[in-house]
């Protein structure tokens, strides 16, 4: 008896000193200490999203001899369906496609516009007859045009194989038959229906179920949308923007005090954009150019890579620090410079240049938090969401990610249509001096980001990580886990995550108080106090820190390994 308690003692005190990590250690077989299950190995295909039946639906599609673009919009249009508490076609869309037969990475910015109707003068006096400052979250003045569907038909024209018609049919038809809601899904439905139910059109016929959101592994049934998803099929994009169903769109905001016309709708396009890049640790890390916060992932590792992290420790008081305060410099420029660069001249060489991040790196104390802080002056030089990836036999690989932006967007539904619109606008200035002060059909700063990483000038590896202004900061810390931390790709994704909020933002607010640091459970309470030490307010927080997919290809055995989110519901599966 006294032996057996002198073996547990030790066991008991590492419990003690490293918390929930020791647990993953003693329970995988493995010895992998951060992965809550292994990676996923195919070599046909892979499909990596945020709900398992949505992943089976685009591994069908690959071995019906789809793409992986067929694959990722099959994907997609169930997501809408299926967890429209962060897409569907009422929302925007961005992808970078990686294409094996060009060895070229293609970048889509499939993003709307705001009403070429309303002027920013018009703008500030409905927002100010609301009594508020800045624009609201729902209703009608944050509805911006929906993108998504656009997205969808210019991926196909280029890069799809099988007929639009075979690749919404899976969605269609649990559209019209009904699937179970999972579990993390049927939460934030919960949580958006009090909040939307009084917006103008049909949310509570299309969204609930005798007025209350659906419960997990409920069936939840809309035969709306199907009908909706039917029309695009048969015609394409110009069902949405040119056909019946923006005259429906149309009509509906004409009576409703909304803005959108049909000649908004008739005006939008879908933009082939050239990504960007910076080297980091061997490999080039890919992202699309603003309107979105692709560049701030960028910006982030160009100050980082001057750094050993690895020999700081993860999730160490002095990595942290780093990392957070790394954040908060680079959140700054992106708060004054990212807009629409068909309004702008936005300094995107310069932001991500080597000279740039050698400048203001030099502004990190190590030893403080810093409370408030400015932009930086670059050079101009020339030059809830959610995030899927798939990847084909011909070594095609799409990283693509959808949004509605604020959970279930505005709230407003065109009766007879069965989605969402978007509430995007919402992230414009209002100060006529921005950059990114609304006008008529521009658009928004966006937070979606889809991420690529080459390596010697080939695929590597497709990812993403959902979540608003997390999104850049998910980006480096998955990075950062896989190439200086040795973690493979599921625990590149399990491991404790960490957010910085309260930055300076594209809308005009700013940071004057350093804001606030938010982490997981699993990063001992010793960091916790090393950080306030420094200067930094802590706080554990619940949620919000992100969801993750991703697949890497081996490009000498040709192998794909899959990961997925260990906080959703999700699933990566090949074959």
């Amino acid at each position: 008896m006294k032996l057996a308690f002198r073996l547990l003692v030790p066991v008991w005190l590492g419990l003690l000193a490293t918390g929930p990590l020791v647990f993953a250690q003693i329970d995988r077989v493995t010895g992998r200490a951060f992965a809550t299950r292994s990676e996923v190995f195919a070599t046909q295909g892979m499909v990596a999203t945020s709900q398992p039946l949505a992943t089976q639906i685009g591994l069908d599609i690959l071995k019906a001899g789809g793409s992986a673009v067929d694959a990722a919009i099959a994907a997609n249009a169930a997501l809408g369906l299926m967890e429209p508490t962060g897409c569907g076609i009422g929302g925007d869309l961005y992808a970078i496609v990686w294409d094996a037969k060009s060895g070229k990475l293609h970048g889509l910015n499939a993003s709307g516009r705001s009403p070429l109707g309303l002027s920013l003068a018009e703008l500030k006096k409905e927002v100010a007859a609301l009594g508020r400052e800045d624009i609201p979250p729902y209703g009608m003045l944050p509805i911006s045009v929906p993108g998504a569907v656009s997205g969808w038909q210019a991926l196909h024209d280029r890069f799809g194989r099988l007929p639009l018609k075979q690749v919404l049919n899976p969605a269609i038809s649990y559209a019209e038959k009904g699937f179970p809601v999972s579990e993390l899904i049927a939460h934030y439905w919960r949580l958006s229906v009090p909040r939307l139910r009084d917006q103008p059109g049909s949310f509570v016929k299309t969204f609930t179920i005798d007025g209350k959101a659906p419960a997990k592994g409920q069936i939840f049934r809309n035969p709306e949308l199907a009908a909706t998803y039917r029309q695009i099929a048969e015609q394409g994009a110009a069902a949405f923007y040119q056909g019946e169903l923006a005259d429906a769109m149309h009509a509906f905001f004409k009576e409703n005090g909304g803005w959108l016309r049909k000649v908004d709708f008739e005006k939008h396009r879908a933009d082939w954009v050239e990504p960007v890049s910076v080297a980091y640790r061997g490999t080039r890390v890919w992202e699309l150019p603003p309107n979105g916060q692709g560049i701030a992932a960028l910006q982030m590792l160009q100050i980082l890579k001057a750094y050993d992290l690895k020999a700081m420790g993860h999730n160490s008081a002095e990595f942290l620090h780093l990392m957070v305060e790394t954040k908060k410099l680079v959140f700054e420029d992106r708060a004054k410079y990212y807009s629409d660069l068909s309004f702008n001249k936005v300094p995107v060489a310069g932001l991500i240049s080597d000279e740039y991040a050698a400048e203001r790196r030099t502004l990190i104390n190590p030893e403080r938090a810093a409370r408030r802080l400015e932009a930086g002056n670059p050079a101009l030089q020339h030059g809830d969401t959610i995030y899927l990836t798939t990847a084909d036999k011909d070594g095609n690989m799409v990283s693509l990610i959808q949004s509605n932006y604020r959970g279930m967007g505005s709230g407003v539904v065109v009766p007879g249509l069965g989605f969402v619109f978007q509430d995007r606008g919402q992230l414009f200035a209002l100060e006529a001096d921005h950059l990114n002060v609304y006008a008529p059909g521009k658009r928004p700063f966006q937070t979606i980001i889809p991420a690529f990483v080459t390596k010697d000038g080939k695929p590597y590896l497709s990812f993403g990580v959902m979540g608003g202004p997390m999104q850049p900061q998910g980006h480096v810390q998955i990075l950062v886990n896989i190439l200086d931390f040795g973690m493979n790709l599921q625990e590149a994704g399990d491991a404790a995550r960490w957010q910085h909020v309260g930055s300076s933002e594209p809308t005009g607010t700013r940071m004057t108080d350093g804001g606030v640091v938010e982490l997981e459970s699993a990063i001992p309470w010793e960091t916790v106090r090393a950080l306030r030490r420094k200067g930094h307010r802590v706080q554990y927080g619940n949620g919000g820190f992100g969801g993750y997919q991703a697949i890497m290809l081996n490009p000498e055995t040709g192998v794909y390994t899959g990961a997925s989110e260990s906080r959703k519901d999700g699933q990566a599966a090949g074959y």
